[in-house]
């Protein structure tokens, strides 16, 4: 199809003018830009000319190690200036690289380290302990080695091309094994090209925020870092200190999960503090008007909505959003994207009607790592659209009136949750390789509005409290934390449609499912438990809808999340009678580490208190 065939909004050509590789558009801007600060983290501030020289000694030592086009290096690194420092010095010396999430587990991690085939891992001596035991030939190399700041600083000559690897970002594969999905340089470089003219060219401070194996990351840490920006990392602290981190540093730029904004909303101190913003930028998951409707409350700076998979670069299209509505769009395709709606037969649907997201352009990835037939599966030729490969999406969408694209949910059953996107075949495969588990399935239920959370369903020789706490922990030693169901429900059998395949939907219909977990260290909270343990344990059974709760349990594996936090805080204090910090309840998510806590904070204040009227009565017998 040419272009002047193309609907209006797929007529998104653009150029760049930057170079064909991140490592040449972020030496551009360090010229530009030498003394301005390019990175915070922490008490640390490194300048451009800094940040570069810093950069470039990995990045010869790493090509003095072999490290070059289409060579894979893992990075492992806490929330520190070596992870930015890390990611540009691959990139400089040519390679890609694989990012690793230190919070995840062992087996997972080991399992991205010998799919990926990588040669070198850069990580430091505070978490090198987090990795597998088993590492094979593999190379680690600590960022803090005496030869790395041996090494000269001098730049490298480009040894890649927009053609060659960037990363490789590893996500949840319906078969229950990750895949590495292949990004080159000139897709990222189109990204930033596209965000040039959604978010604007006017420098500014990022909070970023994002874990690197999430590729939304790549916006915070690179595209700002090619445009001027200073990046402040947000450190391991969670949440709880955005809203100071935002006042101290001035931050303008926040990207950010839905999930994590609605957490943040809840506390008025912090939203007070987004107020100070220029640009939201939000995507991962669908996007609640209600959430918008909270933002406008304190913000009237610009909020994007977001939309696009890993397979395409991050974000295809976006929407700003202005005005109130039911649903909010995922708007119109950014610089030289196209998104066609199509049906089961590859034909375009009519404006309004759903159609499967089938993306093309500059955005589209090379495929999969060492997986071509998965890769010509999603990553398709269809002439009579595009001259081009384009990615089948498996999302569903349709036109509205005004052009922009409404998202209208999955074709399959992959979801969205909490910002993670979750093959919900991954954990049914981990499941049935369980002791005693004859058949998983996996769904997504909301029975509350902002409620979203995994519940398994499950026929197996074994069931109640006990075996739903073995299969946690099973599933907690191989998966992510976001992909471990908050609820296990054991049946005879499953509900089956008509043609013999599992009835998912009939699954739903089910009530909403009762705790099954309990504790297997302390026991439930009884009489021997002390005062406030059971004010505390009080508060959350009663938001989380359970009969009893240990002293040890975590409420966010009970399923808790920001509504439940929010309803417990207001139970507290009033039951307390003061004030109960939202930050807390996420920093203490027990019963015995809460109860420690509140019990001290109570001594100090009634210390307090003793000591203001002893110095009340000092003060009066001195008149």
């Amino acid at each position: 199809m040419s272009a002047d065939q193309l609907p209006e909004w797929n007529r998104t050509k653009a150029d760049d003018p930057r170079g064909s590789t991140i490592a040449e558009a972020f030496k551009q801007q360090a010229a530009l830009t030498p003394n301005a600060i390019a990175v915070v983290a922490g008490e640390r501030r490194l300048s451009y000319r800094e940040f570069d020289e810093h950069s470039n000694r990995l990045a010869n030592h790493l090509q003095f190690l072999g490290v070059g086009p289409e060579t894979l290096v893992g990075i492992f690194l806490g929330r520190t200036e070596h992870l930015i420092i890390g990611i540009l010095a691959i990139l400089k010396a040519g390679g890609a690289y694989v990012p690793l999430e230190p919070a995840h587990p062992s087996a997972r991690l080991s399992l991205v380290i010998k799919d990926s085939e990588m040669k070198i891992l850069l990580t430091s001596h505070e978490i090198r302990d987090r990795l597998p035991m088993d590492l094979g030939p593999l190379r680690v190399l600590d960022v803090d080695d005496a030869a790395i700041a041996e090494t000269s600083s001098r730049a490298i000559s480009p040894s890649s091309s927009g053609m060659n690897l960037a990363y490789v970002m590893y996500t949840s594969g319906s078969t229950g094994k990750p895949k590495g999905v292949m990004v080159e340089h000139r897709n990222v470089i189109n990204f930033f090209t596209g965000m040039d003219s959604v978010i604007g060219l006017d420098r500014g401070v990022w909070l970023a925020v994002t874990s690197a194996a999430f590729d939304i990351s790549v916006l915070e840490l690179l595209w700002t870092l090619t445009r001027g920006f200073t990046v402040v990392l947000h450190g391991d602290e969670g949440a709880a200190t955005m809203g100071d981190e935002i006042s101290r540093h001035g931050v303008t730029h926040l990207q950010m999960t839905p999930s994590l904004a609605q957490m943040l909303t809840l506390d008025e101190r912090v939203l007070s503090k987004l107020a100070m913003l220029k640009h939201i930028l939000l995507g991962g998951e669908t996007l609640p008007a209600s959430l918008i409707r909270r933002l406008r409350q304190v913000f009237d700076g610009a909020i994007h909505n977001m939309y696009g998979p890993t397979e395409t670069t991050i974000w295809s299209t976006t929407y700003s959003v202005r005005e109130l509505s039911v649903t909010v769009p995922i708007g119109l395709p950014i610089a030289n994207t196209q998104v066609y709606l199509l049906d089961q037969h590859f034909q375009r649907v009519a404006p309004g009607e759903a159609g499967e997201i089938f993306i093309g352009g500059g955005g589209v990835a090379r495929g999969y790592w060492n997986q071509p037939q998965l890769t010509a599966e999603r990553f398709v030729a269809i002439p009579a659209i595009s001259a081009d490969r384009v990615y089948r999406t498996g999302d569903l969408a349709r036109v509205l009136a005004d052009g922009n694209l409404e998202f209208l949910g999955r074709a399959d059953d992959q979801i969205k949750l909490r910002g993670h996107r979750i093959e919900l075949g991954e954990i049914e495969s981990a499941l049935e390789q369980c002791t005693g588990i004859r058949q998983a399935v996996i769904v997504a239920r909301e029975d509350r509005e902002g409620d979203k959370r995994l519940v398994a369903y499950l026929v197996a020789d074994v069931e109640g409290g006990d075996a739903a706490n073995a299969l946690r922990h099973a599933l907690s030693t191989k998966l992510p934390e976001a992909m471990v169901p908050s609820a296990f429900v054991f049946l005879p059998a499953l509900p089956l449609t008509g043609n013999g395949k599992i009835d998912r939907k009939v699954l739903l219909t089910l009530p909403p499912p009762a705790m099954t977990i309990t504790s297997t260290v302390s026991g439930s909270v009884s009489r021997h438990a002390n005062e406030m343990e059971r004010v505390v344990a009080q508060a959350w059974q009663e938001a989380l809808g359970v009969s009893e709760i240990g002293l040890t349990d975590n409420f966010f594996d009970l399923g808790a999340h920001s509504l439940t936090v929010a309803e417990v805080q207001v139970k507290l204090q009033h039951a307390l009678g003061r004030e109960i910090s939202l930050v807390d309840l996420f920093q203490f998510p027990t019963v015995s580490s809460l109860a420690r806590h509140l019990a001290g904070t109570e001594q100090a204040v009634a210390a307090t208190d003793i000591s203001e009227r002893a110095q009340r009565r000092r003060l009066a017998r001195g008149r």
